[in-house]
């Protein structure tokens, strides 16, 4: 069986929490944050502009050699201004759960980013893991990091 694993990202962003969470609880504003080489779309017509529990938000992302998967997510939590919880429904992998946190602090935000996720072909998936997925996933939140910092301004002490 292939193991659960996880991936921590603290990032203190310049802004007031009204203006983070604006436009991180905005499922279009995803696009603008992930790396292109990814091919990321959102497909789903009725997703709304603005997040919700139960919400639901397809997309099409092309991780491996441009080949397009179709993913699934669903916003399972949220608490205005604090958090949101998206997990995955149907795609790449065998479970996914994505918690987005928001903090207020002096001169800004901290956002903290949680993800568990498991792979699928037991331990395929875990050699998949340390070959490619965790470098990838780690690629992706720090393009992140870089994309909100373009955005917001780097944050300073």
């Amino acid at each position: 069986m292939s193991k659960v694993y996880s991936l921590k990202t603290v990032q203190r962003i310049p802004v007031d929490i009204d203006t983070a969470w604006n436009f991180f609880s905005r499922p279009a504003n995803l696009k603008d944050i992930t790396p292109k080489n990814l091919g990321f779309n959102i497909i789903s017509k009725y997703h709304g502009e603005e997040m919700y529990a139960g919400q639901i938000i397809e997309y099409k992302v092309s991780p491996v050699l441009g080949i397009p998967l179709y993913w699934m997510t669903e916003i399972t939590h949220v608490q205005d201004k604090k958090y949101f919880i998206d997990e995955q429904r149907f795609g790449p992998y065998s479970m996914w759960h994505h918690q987005h946190h928001f903090k207020a602090i002096e001169g800004g935000v901290e956002m903290t980013d949680i993800v568990h996720y498991k792979l699928p072909l037991w331990f395929l998936g875990d050699i998949a893991n340390t070959i490619m997925v965790k470098a990838q996933l780690n690629k992706i939140f720090d393009f992140r990091v870089t994309a909100v910092e373009e955005k917001f301004g780097r944050f300073s002490n």
